[in-house]
């Protein structure tokens, strides 16, 4: 790898402002954030930007040099469009520095209304292939696309390189089997779907209940896993459930993990990739904090030294306090039994 090499931006989740305050503070490029209702897919109570905080964490980046990108990464409703044109003219008004879509109709309302407004394909536009990602590109004039958790690298490689659109990927972060934010299986069990009530397994379907040996946890009355009496329980998801299957009780559908791809940082630097994505706006702030920090210093080091790159026990220690079910995973990064 040639020792000239640019750096991909760091793009780190801001839930509330102190989170964008931490990840401006510890190393973010770019952070990005949502409004407080449904045109986010992070829609939790007690998350997310009114008018006046948007205002003050969009000023505490900019005086640094930082940018902001607003996620409207949601599907408008019918008989309620006009709150999502409501929310890009908000990010218009706000100044950010990039907003992201996924819903073609707001992609044109966007578009067209705001020609000078920089827009970027949200994950949740299931771009997997160089003909979506340029067919948006000349519909729309995306600037960026945000990849789907499915790609290897090498198909990532080949779409950065039969594209001008810049490609986003996922560096850190949870991961979803389903289609990016969409999950039937999560409507299906709770009535509500998690594109617009922010969460897969929302708070008042979710019902723990002790028991002298176990802990069941159960959503919507659907048994999703049970917990032994010093077993470490995390908040619980249908696809992250284990289940009876064949006299056999294991995670069915995906195990609780997070995708962890520092080892990775140099050839996704080497194929072009342009910015690197932290998932977690509904985690903590001293998650965001660690990952920031970790992800600085390895992206740094690459691009000093890309051939010399090796990662720190202590990066993977402090990334693996914060990963879910304290494991990680390459993902869909690594598939070798393709």
């Amino acid at each position: 790898m040639s020792h000239d090499v640019k750096a991909p931006e760091l793009v780190c989740p801001a839930g509330n402002l102190p989170a964008l305050k931490t990840a401006v503070d510890h190393g973010a490029d770019a952070v990005y954030m949502g409004l407080k209702d449904m045109t986010n897919a992070r829609n939790f109570a007690g998350l997310n930007f009114d008018l006046k905080a948007a205002q003050d964490g969009i000023s505490y980046a900019h005086q640094r040099g930082r940018k902001v990108l607003m996620a409207i990464n949601t599907y408008a409703q019918a008989g309620e469009v006009h709150k999502w044109y409501q929310a890009v003219d908000t990010a218009a008004g706000l100044g950010v520095d990039a907003v992201i879509l996924a819903d073609m109709g707001l992609l044109k309302y966007a578009s067209e209304r705001y020609p000078d407004l920089r827009l970027h394909l949200s994950v949740q536009g299931s771009a997997t292939n160089y003909e979506a990602i340029n067919l948006a590109r000349e519909l729309f004039n995306i600037q960026r696309v945000i990849l789907p958790r499915v790609l290897t690298i090498d198909q990532v490689r080949q779409v950065i390189e039969h594209t001008d659109v810049q490609v986003e990927v996922f560096g850190f972060g949870s991961l979803c089997v389903m289609v990016e934010g969409r999950c039937i299986l999560s409507s299906y069990a709770t009535g509500e779907s998690p594109n617009t009530v922010g969460a897969c397994s929302p708070a008042k379907f979710v019902r723990w209940e002790q028991k002298p040996q176990t802990m069941n946890v159960r959503l919507n009355d659907i048994l999703i896993d049970q917990f032994g009496k010093n077993e470490p329980a995390g908040y619980p998801t249908l696809c992250k459930g284990r289940f009876d299957v064949q006299g056999e009780t294991y995670y069915a559908l995906e195990e609780p993990t997070s995708l962890n791809v520092i080892e990775l940082l140099p050839e996704l630097v080497r194929i072009g990739v342009s910015a690197i994505k932290v998932e977690g706006r509904q985690r903590s702030p001293v998650y965001t904090a660690q990952v920031t920090q970790v992800l600085r210093q390895a992206i740094d080091a690459v691009v000093k030294n890309p051939d010399q790159f090796t990662v720190s026990p202590l990066w993977q220690q402090s990334l693996a306090k914060v990963s879910e079910g304290q494991q990680a995973t390459l993902g869909a990064y690594s598939r070798p039994w393709k």
